[in-house]
């Protein structure tokens, strides 16, 4: 059998499948494809890639940006009212992401889709599209012109904003990490370890597919089968050994990559610094310091020197990103779940077993700046620009989103959630200071700025 890439226009859009060939079929193959490149050719009449990687004021990775600090640009409002709720008919187990126009998208399980959007103003749903299973924990990724990027059963996929595909491309295990890079290509990371970049706009792979946990020998095992797609994904949820990659990797404008990796048979999981540049990467260094396993994504600080990252010993560790020396080493009352950084170095942890907790980086050293410890997390927070933050808490039987200072922690808003129950995939701020949230039972719920 050989396999290759297919290019065909679906609904006017550029789309990208695997097709396979026996040798007898080969030459009949071939023709077809000469004269269906000479039509795409004819139709894009150039290389040149005019889409915008970012969206700007959007939440366009589930920690709203490449650094996954979980902040936005945007001033948050101190005052918000819930705008609508609804169901999407499943569990829902990543963070919604957002478009630059307000569009959201999220992955789910769904009986009749995987992958959804909706419409900010009111929650219409735009489009409902079924993939395979596992792209419940394949996060969505979003750039300039409401693209979205996630992956599924052994592949990454791209719709365009009205759900019609652009392409799908296979890969080993199911991707739960990706970034846009600094030359506007796609890199994204399977729970298995493997790394690949691919072109934005066609999805051919840019350079060879990178095995993190080293290239298999398929002479020693020749039956070797093609990785499960699910294979350790039940791990991922808290960084668990069964789960090589269980974060979403951090990106530098420098070209770095940050990403957590539990080798088979090592009693920690490292992190790892590598570097994209000219079409290749290259491992700068790599530390075995995550005890237990990673808890959360690592994040960049705002100029790109110190790298965090929980561990499941209940551990907030900061770094340099030039050689991975520690700097501190910050012991927290649980294990945190996510991380927000706001550019001045304020971090806030998350996690449904803690409590709302504000640190700053003082250089060499962590400080408490304040905590509160009546408030009982059930998500991850958010910061916003003008000093606000939002996180959902539990108060009393149900769930709140609690608007606060973060300069102080103090309560400037409480607003509740209709109906929700147990905790919530994340908090996404919209281009308009919109609040979105989702309950990991299946209901998102958008709050408008008053």
């Amino acid at each position: 059998m050989t396999t290759g890439v297919q290019q065909v226009r679906s609904g006017g859009v550029l789309a990208t499948s695997t097709w396979r060939a026996s040798r007898g079929r080969a030459a009949g193959s071939l023709v077809s494809l000469v004269a269906l490149g000479a039509l795409v050719l004819t139709s894009c009449g150039t290389d040149y890639d005019d889409l915008t990687v970012a969206p700007q004021d959007g939440w366009q990775a589930p920690h709203g940006d490449a650094r996954n600090s979980a902040t936005s640009p945007v001033t948050g409002g101190r005052q918000v009212a819930l705008s609508w709720s609804r169901p999407v008919g499943g569990p829902i187990a990543e963070p919604v992401t957002v478009g630059r126009d307000g569009q959201m998208f999220v992955s789910a399980q769904t009986a009749n889709c995987a992958i959804a959007s909706f419409q900010m103003a009111t929650g219409r749903k735009r489009f409902c599209n079924p993939i395979g299973p596992t792209a419940l924990w394949s996060p969505t990724l979003v750039d300039g012109q409401s693209n979205v990027y996630l992956g599924d059963d052994s592949a990454v996929n791209s719709f365009n904003y009205l759900g019609q595909p652009r392409w799908r491309v296979p890969v080993a295990g199911t991707p739960v990490s990706q970034q846009f890079t600094d030359d506007g290509n796609l890199l994204t990371i399977t729970q298995s370890g493997q790394l690949d970049v691919l072109a934005r706009n066609t999805g051919e792979r840019v350079l060879a597919s990178m095995q993190l946990l080293g290239q298999p020998d398929f002479l020693s095992h020749p039956d070797l089968d093609w990785p499960a797609a699910d294979v350790g994904l039940d791990d991922c949820a808290e960084g668990g050994p069964h789960c090589a990659v269980a974060n979403v990797s951090a990106m530098g404008a420098d070209g770095r990559v940050y990403l957590t990796l539990w080798r088979p048979g090592h009693a920690t999981a490292d992190l790892v610094a590598l570097r994209y540049a000219d079409k290749q990467i290259q491992q700068e260094w790599s530390v075995p310091i995550l005890r237990g396993g990673s808890a959360t994504s690592p994040v960049l600080s705002a100029d790109g020197s110190t790298l965090y990252v929980g561990d499941n010993d209940k551990r907030l560790i900061a770094l340099d990103t030039t050689d991975g020396r520690q700097k501190w080493t910050q012991p927290l009352p649980w294990a945190p779940r996510g991380l927000s950084v706001s550019d001045e170095g304020l971090i806030i942890p998350s996690g449904d077993e803690g409590h709302l907790l504000a640190i700053r980086d003082s250089g060499d050293a962590a400080e408490i700046a304040w905590e509160r410890k009546d408030l009982d997390l059930r998500g991850t927070p958010a910061q916003t620009a003008g000093d606000t933050g939002y996180i959902v808490a539990a108060i009393g039987d149900g769930l709140n989103l609690i608007t606060f200072d973060t300069t102080t922690g103090a309560t400037l808003d409480s607003d509740e959630l209709p109906g929700a129950q147990g905790s919530t995939t994340g908090t996404a701020i919209g281009p308009e200071g919109e609040v979105v949230t989702a309950t990991r039972i299946g209901e998102i719920f958008a709050f408008k700025p008053e």
